[in-house]
């Protein structure tokens, strides 16, 4: 969401800037709404003041015994009058509000102009730019030879886009997560956090997922399954003022997330690169706004420390205009290379929303020796996509000649003693 005033003051600013995302003009049909909005409510104000004044006359003329009916007919006139207006002035804000809450955020001057992903620029390259070897055997493919990734009785169970895993890869999977979350608390200074993986309505649009958001899922109850903890851990302050100056409060948790269109049709349908269940461990901070850009650098370099340390191949790029999510400032991919693919995949996405989710979550804080509150700024990242990072792991430390899959030095404690992974 928006400062109206702002778009008031600065309307060809923003207008520029979504033009970047390439949309067309949007603050003309603002301004429209908003003056027809503030037209009535200033005439509603005007004939509830009419309302009161009358309403004053009816009793002194009653007072006096006087016959008041003249004046009662007309305060009911008024009355109706001014049912009508609330009803045009709701009318009118629930346009505004579904139009503002409908555009994207506004972009930071750094994001480069581009039409999608193939413009997005390398900012980092960790090892060597990798080779493709077509003979390079795929995570399917490993899983299937080492009799521990099962997609056919999956399927038979739940359909497309599902996997069962077991024994020594399902341990792997569940050593990532726990390797990334004792990362980030231990060494990253991040809270860890179990959260509902139900959430309400309410949650799905504060965190910009709504009204936009159309590949989630949603239960006969009105709750939504979430597409990302992101959701929850955002809304911890929703509605609420922290007082005073505060440093950068920074969360992470581990969750099942859940998207039903998964990818383009088509694309990436083999394997679990897009499935509709699949695990992330997350990272989420509230800042104050002078904090928020070095918190995304920040957030950005953790993302990072978790590749590096698995010693995995993977480059940093900045999102051009074209690949910018809807509720981003500015983002940055982590994507990490898969021999099986031949190609770098996104991992990670850290962005920054600056006060865009803030202000639909009405998230604020009271700076001290301040007189007014202030919206805080909410960054997310991915810290890392579990999934994904078990690819990774399995393609790149596959090792051909024992057709075994090579347990990282840094995961070896969490495997409680498996060095390789293998059919034994």
């Amino acid at each position: 969401m928006f400062d109206l005033k702002d778009i008031r003051q600065n309307p060809d600013q923003y207008d520029a800037n979504w033009a970047r995302r390439g949309l067309d003009a949007q603050t003309p049909e603002i301004l429209k709404l908003d003056e027809k909005r503030r037209a009535v409510q200033t005439e509603l104000q005007e004939v509830q003041n009419e309302r009161n004044v009358k309403s004053k006359e009816v009793g002194q003329i009653k007072s006096q015994g006087g016959n008041a009916d003249a004046i009662m007919a007309e305060v009911a006139s008024l009355k109706d009058k001014m049912a009508e207006l609330e009803q045009a002035e709701r009318d009118l804000s629930e346009k505004l509000n579904y139009l503002l809450s409908s555009l994207p955020n506004q972009l930071c001057g750094t994001v480069p102009d581009g039409a999608d992903e193939d413009q997005n620029v390398e900012i980092k390259l960790f090892k060597d730019r990798q080779v493709a070897d077509e003979n390079a055997p795929d995570h399917v493919t490993i899983g299937e030879r080492l009799g521990m990734m099962d997609f056919e009785t999956a399927a038979k169970i739940s359909g497309a886009r599902f996997v069962i895993t077991n024994r020594h890869i399902a341990k792997l999977e569940r050593a990532l997560a726990q390797f990334m979350l004792d990362t980030h608390v231990e060494q990253n200074g991040y809270q860890e956090m179990s959260v509902p993986i139900l959430v309400n309505e309410k949650a799905m649009y504060w965190s910009d997922k709504l009204p936009k958001f159309d590949n989630g899922y949603q239960t006969t109850d009105g709750y939504y399954l979430i597409p990302t903890s992101e959701v929850p851990l955002s809304c911890l302050y929703a509605e609420d003022i922290i007082e005073g100056n505060f440093k950068p409060k920074r969360f992470t948790a581990h969750t099942p997330c859940f998207r039903s269109e998964a990818g383009s049709a088509g694309r990436d349908t083999r394997g679990m690169l897009r499935q509709h269940q699949f695990y992330k461990v997350e990272m989420v901070s509230i800042t104050m706004p002078e904090d928020s850009e070095a918190e995304h650098e920040r957030m950005k370099n953790c993302a990072e420390g978790i590749l590096e340390a698995l010693d995995l191949p993977y480059r940093t790029v900045l999102l051009c205009t074209g690949d910018t999510g809807f509720g981003a400032h500015k983002t940055y991919d982590l994507e990490v290379w898969l021999p099986g693919q031949g190609a770098y995949r996104e991992v990670s996405s850290c962005s920054n929303t600056k006060d865009f989710q803030a202000r639909r979550m009405n998230a604020r804080y009271k700076p001290e020796g301040g007189k007014g509150t202030e919206f805080v700024h909410t960054l997310n990242g991915s810290g890392l996509a579990v999934g994904r990072t078990l690819i990774a792991v399995m393609e790149n430390y596959w090792d051909e000649a024992t057709q075994s899959i090579v347990v990282p030095e840094v995961l070896k404690p969490y495997m409680g003693g498996i060095e390789r992974i293998a059919n034994d």
